[in-house]
């Protein structure tokens, strides 16, 4: 049979299923696919007609999705179910964690921009605390600021477990120890070390720390901030006895459901940080035998085994990306959450690396369901790219 000029075939849902299975996709950090538990959890979710609030069976059915999937989130991180309050993501838990309640914020620049934006957002005097070039907020010169007056009435310091563009991890829990010493509070955002390290909150001794489902193969629009008992945080929306009135409105039971399940795929995902370091470390030992004048940024510290920054001196991020993209290979550079603008990272600005750097710099996310065979494919287009004239990148 032949088909004319005007032939849709490539638009059929087979046709489309093929293309997306060429496809190579290597941005877990931006999201994660949704994993078949979540999306079974949802669906079934879905059938439920009844309001958590309900004190009819319909209402108790779906009251018990929501305390099951509570349950879940607080055994991944360490915590009790009753510190988890579900949220509309980690931006919104961030928001909440650095309310106005507090008078002074401690913030470092490598942060995700939904702490920094809020904590300038406030009334609160905010104090930056340094980042080196290896990517690790210099808490020693935080530590400095405190003990030379800078804490001022009620303060926070805010510090992110992982960072998102890097992978570069955190001393936390030595912040949350001198913290604890000196009247401070402390907030962390652990989107990105969820499911990718283990979290106590126990242990760890921060009072609030904020999480996403769609970086762990959970749903989008759904997230949760714990917060330690006794900690006063003023509620977050009013109107409604919810979440035990701290966050009024009715809970989105499906998304939560699909939290909950992809939170007991992320505990057993732990077992698997092994070979995905092995796959990184691959990748990024080929990269610098492709491209002499590649670096990667933040190797010398401790990192996610799943990030990888790569910079290439002369390739615009933007043309990596797209080229990339045009091979099939899916990556982005640092934070997804800039309405899919390529910009220079504040992270790296922050980091002190020099512009050339930054603004070449992309980022490689491996997850779960990442093979050898997608590693390939990202080296063989890489090979290609880096070795294309600059002018041409």
């Amino acid at each position: 049979m032949e088909f004319s000029s005007k032939d849709t075939r490539a638009a059929s849902p087979l046709h489309r299923a093929a293309a997306k299975a060429a496809r190579t996709y290597l941005d877990y950090n931006a999201t994660a696919p949704l994993c078949p538990e979540a999306k079974a959890a949802m669906i079934a979710a879905l059938e439920c007609a009844g309001n958590p609030s309900s004190v009819h069976a319909d209402g108790r059915r779906a009251r018990a999705l929501v305390e099951t999937a509570r349950e879940q989130v607080a055994a991944l991180v360490g915590a009790k179910p009753s510190q988890v309050v579900f949220t509309s993501g980690a931006t919104e838990a961030n928001a909440w964690a650095l309310s106005p309640d507090f008078d002074t914020v401690f913030v470092s620049g490598i942060e995700h921009d939904s702490v920094l934006a809020n904590a300038k957002a406030g009334r609160a005097t905010v104090v930056s605390i340094p980042a080196g070039p290896d990517g690790i907020a210099r808490i020693e010169t935080m530590a400095a600021q405190v003990l030379s007056g800078k804490a001022l009435g009620r303060a926070i310091v805010a510090l992110q477990m992982a960072n998102n563009e890097t992978g570069v991890i955190q001393s936390v829990a030595d912040l949350a120890s001198f913290a604890r010493e000196h009247s401070l509070s402390v907030h962390t955002d652990a989107v990105q070390a969820v499911g990718r390290i283990a979290i106590d909150f126990r242990e760890l001794g921060v009072d609030t720390l904020a999480l996403s489902a769609h970086k762990m193969g959970g749903p989008k629009g759904v997230g949760a901030l714990v917060i330690r008992d006794g900690f006063e945080l003023s509620p977050l929306i009013r109107g409604g006895g919810q979440e035990r009135r701290r966050r009024a409105g009715t809970e989105n039971v499906a998304a939560i459901a699909g939290f909950g399940a992809a939170a007991v795929v992320a505990v057993s995902g732990l077992q698997d940080v092994g070979r995905i370091a092995a796959l990184r470390d691959h990748l990024e030992a080929n990269v610098r035998a492709a491209s002499s004048g590649a670096i990667v940024i933040g190797a010398n510290a401790p990192r996610l085994a799943n990030t990888s920054l790569l910079a290439l001196k002369g390739k615009s991020a933007e043309n990596l990306i797209i080229k990339l993209d045009l091979a099939g290979i899916s990556v982005s550079a640092g934070s997804a959450c800039s309405s899919g603008k390529v910009g220079q990272s504040h992270v790296l600005t922050a980091m002190g690396l020099e512009p050339e750097i930054a603004s070449s710099a992309i980022r490689v996310s491996l997850g779960p369901e990442t093979t050898e065979n997608d590693i390939a494919a990202f080296l063989a287009a890489w090979t290609t790219i880096a070795k294309q004239p600059a002018l041409a990148a």
